[in-house]
């Protein structure tokens, strides 16, 4: 795992993919996909994928319907088709995969009761996201679950028909076996987690960090939870933590995201610029949240936070210390915690869950 990307980007941590038709040898291995503990299942941009595999992924069908996904991040919405792949990630295979084809549909298809996608600028392309996709390894199984198999209007799921040269697109309740899924929950072994093991970087960042995605916990002899050193905090079914505070004021959510490239929490720094959330304290501050598990067990975090426009003027691409604004009153750990940590990530064994509910799902470190 490397932490670098297709275009200029800080903190993204990247993987190889090889992507099959189901039960042939077609197939292409994709470089530079993100890896992010946030998020469920593979999505791919259409601009990565040759012509060959653009055209014999077959789109997945509900009621008659090519099954289209809205999927919304932190940074906008990703808008596209439903297809079945095999996926090889590392010497691990996980056969008929739902995956998410990003800008394969035209935006003006979007439609709905309330479909965020059918407005504003849609992250659909390799340049937009810094990345040929997103491999969301969180500790769910399905980017959706229950909701979106029984309710039409779920606001994630729709059914597209096609006439001529127009396509239409309407709200669509979809089987969770056909739901875009967490792929590593389909390996026929070490399925139940996974472990990131990423190097220490300097105060001043790194052009490059090269880490470890292990697959399992406590399958081999290389992915075993150590007994005693870490801290072992239960989350609910989709990763968040029961509670963290900061200098006495408690947040309403906490979670650890390699899908972020900073650490975004409130906070009185100053920032770079009104439109720039990022902060840029005079001099390096420090700041040490503390997160508490479902299950009671609480650690303190030694943050630190840079100047980031400083630090992004450097040309470096891997930062421990980059922090920002984030609104709502969550505490987002994200990829600069992960530097110079080993965390494991573990799967809730139930297939679906609800939020705010303690699950047997963890996170360690």
């Amino acid at each position: 795992m490397a932490s670098n990307a297709v275009s200029r980007a800080a903190n993204i941590p990247m993987v190889s993919v090889k992507v099959c038709v189901p039960s042939t040898s077609t197939c292409q291995t994709i470089d530079n996909i993100q890896i992010d503990t946030g998020s469920w299942g593979l999505r791919l941009t259409k601009d990565a994928l040759n012509s060959t595999m653009q055209s014999a992924l077959t789109a997945e069908t509900v009621s008659g319907q090519t099954v289209a996904n809205c999927a919304g991040f932190a940074d906008g919405n990703t808008w596209g088709t439903v297809r079945t792949a095999d996926l090889t990630i590392g010497g691990e295979t996980a056969s008929s995969v739902p995956i998410h084809v990003l800008g394969d549909l035209p935006q003006s298809a979007a439609g709905g009761a309330s479909n965020r996608c059918a407005s504003g600028t849609l992250n659909d392309t390799s340049s937009a996201i810094a990345s040929h996709g997103i491999l969301g390894i969180g500790t769910a199984t399905f980017d959706c679950g229950s909701a979106c198999a029984s309710t039409t209007a779920n606001n994630v799921y729709y059914g597209c028909t096609t006439s001529g040269s127009t396509t239409t697109c309407t709200d669509l309740a979809v089987p969770e076996a056909q739901q875009v899924t967490n792929p590593v929950r389909l390996f026929a072994t070490d399925n139940n987690g996974v472990i990131l093991n990423m190097p220490a970087v300097t105060a001043a960042g790194s052009t490059s960090a090269s880490g470890f995605l292990t697959f399992g916990i406590g399958t081999q002899a290389n992915n075993v939870l150590p007994g005693s050193g870490i801290k072992q905090m239960t989350t609910d079914h989709y990763g968040n933590m029961q509670s963290a505070s900061l200098s006495g004021t408690t947040t309403s959510a906490a979670f650890f995201d390699t899908g972020s490239n900073g650490l975004f929490y409130a906070d009185s720094l100053t920032r770079c610029l009104p439109s720039f959330g990022f902060y840029c304290p005079a001099s390096t501050v420090s700041r040490t949240p503390s997160v508490t598990g479902f299950n009671g067990t609480t650690t303190s975090v030694a943050l630190s936070i840079g100047n980031a426009q400083d630090l992004f003027n450097d040309g470096g691409y891997a930062y421990d210390n980059i922090g920002g604004a984030l609104s709502g009153g969550a505490f987002d750990f994200g990829m600069p915690f992960f530097y110079g940590r080993t965390v494991y990530v573990n799967y809730d064994p139930a297939a679906d869950g609800s939020i705010g509910v303690s699950s047997p799902a963890f996170i360690a470190f």
